[in-house]
């Protein structure tokens, strides 16, 4: 095995469940190589203009190495990250805690969802996990905070349906004391070298924070991870992994040469297998990508749970839409004036408000959150401003122009139809989005197709969720006095999730679970799986937070193992 890279314990993927993994076992001075399939993404380097935009795609095949991947199935499609810092790069900082009384063990018509760990275990790292993201509050009360159009309303609404309202944590700089776009102290001491700004409010965390904002992965566990001696191997696809007799080898196709700072290969090149060994396997690489590599390498692990693949969820996400809310004349009554929404002003989600496990009329509800959203500033042009559109507003401020040069009519002033011309933009400004998450039926279960992933799962067990999600929404939405308009893929028994969890859950025994509730594989000593992958249902709130205290929880287990017997996996 001479020329082979040895390693206490090598982590694939960069996600909150890798990410916390190889930080905690380099500060227990273990040899840690993080293996991350994307490339780095520093400030700056997130593409705005359309051209670079459609290449921020991954598709090795086709030689794109960009941040958002789509997984397309029967029922469903996912969007998930690849990139330096995983999915951190993309979401949307809320940092939940999952209540308590979520931590369930109750059956569904076809199968159950059982927390082998509970609220209290969680908690301690929970509390870690908050410290090392640098989790904030959006500062709603000092200005300019204070006067956000979308999280007044969300506020407002929330008290007319009797619902709780919260601002929720968020992993992002807003200064002490917060000033939008000020110097970050120390900014640069990140394994990017980049300076970096407090948040300057402009709505574009799900397309990667230019500014460096958001505290994500990179600029926290991963730097951290590095300060330590963690290696870290970017463009690095892992393909197979074996057991020997003194651990594991794991094969990976380099995309680029290893390092935090690696490029995409010569294109024409051919792809570079390299092998790696280590005492110690942690399978960090999300969701899907854990689940297409139990099953793509099962054959070389005949232990495995025959629970593999099943519990799939989409934590219950949902997407709804309030359009042209409007609010009371304040000096006629009866009438109405359009009502500012703003939601490119501040980050994509600022509060969120939540129903709870508790009777609506006649009917049990399992319980969701939604919250508002936002999106960059430049999207709203492409809604205003639309081919369609553009081009008779454009078209009729042409032909004034031209009766102007025939009629030889002086009009030297000519702001109102320039303006008129572009239009008001109120479509845009008085209609913001609802972001639904919360425990949909985990009963999908993912499979290999021809030797793609395929997923099993019906949206038909959790209709009544999704109803009382869509209903709720509705509500949320007339009592801005806005119209409402529900994702159209629903109508057609199909959704699109962004946290997808499951597929290899935890359990007390082998037959319940793939792992245990620390996260080692049953029947594979050695090997462990720190991500989403491990949830036995859905969180229910954003589910980033839950997954890194969970792995945080696992590499303690993984570290007294280690320290026990340092030469053999146990």
């Amino acid at each position: 095995m001479g020329g082979v890279d040895d390693f206490d314990v090598v982590v694939v993927g960069s996600g909150f469940g890798g990410s916390v993994t190889a930080f905690r076992l380099a500060e227990a001075g273990l040899r840690v190589c993080l293996l991350e399939r994307g490339k780095p993404f520093p400030p700056g380097s997130f593409p705005r203009d359309p051209h670079e935009a459609a290449k921020n795609f991954w598709d090795p095949d086709s030689r794109l190495y960009g941040m958002y991947d789509l997984w397309s199935f029967s029922k469903l499609d996912a969007l998930v990250c690849s990139g330096l810092g995983g999915g951190s790069l993309i979401y949307a900082n809320v940092l939940i805690r999952k209540p308590e009384s979520w931590f369930v063990h109750e059956a569904f018509d076809g199968g159950y969802e059982n927390w082998p760990v509970t609220r209290a275990e969680l908690d301690p790292h929970y509390d870690r996990v908050e410290r090392m993201m640098g989790a904030q509050r959006y500062p709603f009360e000092v200005a300019p905070y204070r006067d956000t159009p979308k999280t007044l309303a969300m506020q407002e609404a929330a008290a007319r349906l009797g619902l709780p309202w919260e601002l929720p944590l968020l992993a992002v700089s807003f200064g002490d004391p917060p000033v939008p776009g000020a110097p970050i102290e120390g900014g640069e001491d990140n394994l990017h070298h980049s300076p970096r700004t407090t948040c300057r409010l402009v709505g574009e965390c799900d397309v990667g924070c230019n500014s460096g904002s958001k505290n994500s992965l990179d600029f926290t566990y991963l730097s951290a991870a590095d300060r330590l001696g963690a290696e870290i191997r970017t463009l690095c696809e892992v393909r197979s992994f074996e057991r020997t007799s003194q651990g594991f080898l794991v094969s990976y196709v380099a995309h680029g040469d290893p390092g935090p700072g690696a490029e995409p290969r010569d294109p024409h090149a051919p792809p570079v297998r390299r092998t790696i060994r280590s005492r110690r396997l942690v399978l960090s690489a999300g969701t899907l990508g854990t689940g297409y590599l139990l099953l793509r390498n099962r054959s070389a692990f005949p232990g495995l749970s025959p629970a593999l693949g099943s519990r799939f969820s989409g934590n219950g996400d949902f997407l709804g839409m309030v359009f042209k809310a409007r609010r009371p004349h304040p000096d006629r009554p009866g009438e109405t004036v359009p009502r500012l929404l703003e939601p490119s002003f501040g980050p994509v989600i600022t509060s969120a408000m939540f129903m709870d496990r508790r009777e609506d009329g006649d009917a049990p509800v399992r319980g969701f959150y939604i919250e508002d959203a936002g999106y960059p500033e430049f999207l709203n042009w492409l809604v205003e401003h639309n081919v369609l559109t553009l081009s008779h507003r454009v078209g009729r401020f042409l032909l004034r122009r031209g009766w102007s040069q025939l009629t030889r009519t002086a009009k030297s002033r000519v702001g109102r139809q320039v303006g008129e011309a572009l239009g008001k933009g109120l479509l845009t400004a008085t209609s913001m989005p609802l972001l639904g998450m919360g425990r949909d039926v985990p009963d999908g279960r993912m499979f290999l197709r021809d030797g793609h992933l395929d997923l099993d799962w019906r949206p038909a067990a959790s209709d009544r969720y999704f109803r009382q999600m869509n209903a709720t929404m509705q509500r949320v939405s007339h009592s801005l006095g806005g119209g409402y308009a529900s994702n159209p893929l629903w109508w057609l028994n199909r959704l699109i999730t962004v946290h997808p969890v499951g597929g290899a859950p935890m359990g007390r025994t082998a037959r319940e679970g793939v792992v245990d509730p620390f996260g080692r594989v049953y029947g594979c000593p050695g090997l462990s799986i720190a991500d989403g992958s491990v949830l036995p249902g859905p969180v229910g709130p954003n589910p980033s937070l839950t997954i890194a205290a969970l792995a945080d929880r696992s590499a303690e287990r993984i570290v007294e193992d280690h320290r026990r017997n340092p030469t053999r996996p146990s």
